[in-house]
Formats: structure tokens, sequence, C-alpha cells
């Protein structure tokens, strides 16, 4: 499953890499674009509850705490991630978590200009698309931080020189 190609992969092989039998594949998923939509809805949902969390943070140490738990995530579901994030990935993935962390932060993309963070509009898209990109390398180059120095990473370059 290193490349994201769905239609290529089996229920077989799904089913076998899991070590299931296909009658409980599908007492849970039509099909394995069914799984595929499942993984990212859970994605987007915890990601949506964890970005909220980090907006809502005011201290230095609690947003720390924020972003290693976003980041503990990734790991713990690297599996899946990894191949969603990758250059292979899916792109719709990707465009949609762009798109959710611009709508929690209260601005559409195209219109980052509006946003009240008292940073401007360049500073902001750079910091999304950067963290976003180091993330994905983190996750291509095998995970090489722990989830705890990738985000003092992340605030230390992001969060802690405009943001506060």
């Amino acid at each position: 499953m290193q490349f994201f190609r769905p239609a290529k992969i089996t229920i077989k092989e799904l089913c076998e890499n899991a070590d299931i039998n296909r009658t409980t594949f599908y007492s849970y998923y039509t099909d394995q674009y069914d799984l595929l939509h499942k993984i990212e809805d859970e994605t987007f949902l915890w990601m949506k509850e964890s970005i909220s969390d980090l907006i809502g943070k005011t201290d230095r140490e609690e947003k720390m705490k924020a972003l290693e738990r976003i980041f503990q995530y990734f790991l713990e579901n690297s599996w899946h991630l990894k191949i969603l994030m990758s250059e292979q990935g899916d792109i719709d993935f990707q465009k949609q978590m762009f798109t959710l962390i611009y709508q929690q932060c209260g601005i559409s993309p195209s219109a980052a200009a509006d946003v009240n963070l008292g940073v401007s509009e360049d500073y902001f898209i750079f910091v999304v698309n950067g963290s976003v990109g180091l993330l994905q390398h983190w996750l291509k180059n095998g995970i090489n931080r722990s989830a705890k120095e990738m985000a003092e990473t992340i605030y230390n370059m992001a969060m802690a020189s405009q943001i506060g």
C-alpha cells in the first residue's frame, strides 16, 4: 500500500493484511472506498477537534501540549496517514485538510487576509503550508523524531515568533 490506488487494492489483500475474514470486512464496509472514506472522516473529525483545542490555548505550555497531541495522533496512525499524506497520496484528502485548517481558523484559503490573528496573510499561509509540509516530511522519512520534538519545532519556527 505504498502508493494510493484504491482501485488496485482488493478486499482480499485488505483482509489478509488486517488478518480478518471478508465477512468481517463486509459487516463494516461496503468496499475499499467506503473504508477509505470512513478513515478520512474519522481523521477530519479528530483534526477539527484538535485544531479547535490548539486555537483555544493561550499560553506556550498549553499550545505545546496541543501540538504534541496532534503529532502523537499522526504517529499512532502513521500506517494510513503516511499514504494519504504522501506525494502519491489522495490529493483530495490533502486539499480537504488545508480547507479544514483554514475554516477552523475562521477563514477561507482565498480570504486569508481577513484573518484576525495579528499576522499577515502571507505569514499565515506560510505557517499552515510549512507545518503540513514538515508533517509530510516527518511521515515520509520514517518518523525520525518524537511527537514532542516535532511540536517544539513547529512552535519555535511558526508560532513563537508571530502568534505568541
